[in-house]
């Protein structure tokens, strides 16, 4: 495999799945999220969080506030950082109504609670959010890079400059968020981001097809093609 200075964090709430993927070392951390829980069908968020440090004792997890007010956000978050030091509160830079995280932001970090300040679009949110921390905590900027391009627009050049932002603070790091394939790994190691967010698909991508010999894939295609028209039953004469 292609050797990658970036780290690759699996982005997903199916228990099963992170701890194969901590297991087999396919991964050096791990994201949740609102969306992605419920996605995997969780119904206790204490009870999850409990069984993923104890099956992840030693790998970053973030795990996000449910809250939409800074108030019960501060709640929740001394809640979850108490889960091990292994843990990153994720905080959204705002709110539904579009209010500023940063009062937040800036209370927890002066705290020493190492922090993933999440849906983060612009370089100006990066900016502010790197006047707020305190320096040496360990911090994560997660830019949605992929909800970006989403939208038309070619996030490597904010992605670009908030590499420079977020190195200009001791123990910050940019987090490319929202991958779509693994061209993504590559791109984001090549400016510098930290680390990358990937949902299991691309995670497999990226330990079975990275740095393989594309020449290959022809042939391998037409197998796979192949073993599905074998399967299907399906015929032309």
């Amino acid at each position: 495999m292609t050797k990658l200075n970036i780290e690759v964090f699996a982005d997903g709430a199916d228990i099963e799945e992170m701890k194969v993927a901590y297991q087999n070392k396919l991964v050096d951390g791990f994201t949740t999220n609102p969306s992605l829980m419920a996605k995997a069908g969780v119904t206790d968020y204490k009870a999850f969080a409990e069984e993923a440090v104890k099956e992840i004792p030693d790998a970053s997890i973030s795990f996000e506030v449910f809250a939409d007010d800074l108030t019960t956000m501060e709640k929740e978050a001394e809640i979850l950082k108490q889960y091990g030091d292994n843990i990153f509160v994720k905080i959204p830079i705002v709110t539904t109504k579009g209010e500023s995280t940063l009062p937040l932001i800036k209370r927890l970090s002066e705290d020493n609670v190492r922090i993933n300040i999440t849906v983060v679009y612009t370089i100006e949110q990066v900016k502010d959010i790197i006047e707020a921390v305190k320096e040496g905590v360990p911090t994560y900027v997660s830019v949605f890079a992929g909800h970006i391009a989403d939208t038309g627009v070619d996030p490597l050049p904010l992605m670009k400059e908030s590499v420079k932002v977020t190195h200009s603070k001791k123990g910050v790091k940019l987090l490319w968020a929202s991958c779509r394939e693994v061209i993504n790994v590559i791109q984001a190691d090549e400016i510098g981001a930290d680390i990358i967010t990937c949902p299991s698909d691309v995670v497999k991508k990226v330990n079975n097809n990275l740095g393989r010999d594309i020449e290959e894939l022809s042939v391998d295609t037409v197998k796979g093609f192949a073993k599905d028209i074998q399967s299907s039953g399906l015929s032309i004469l």
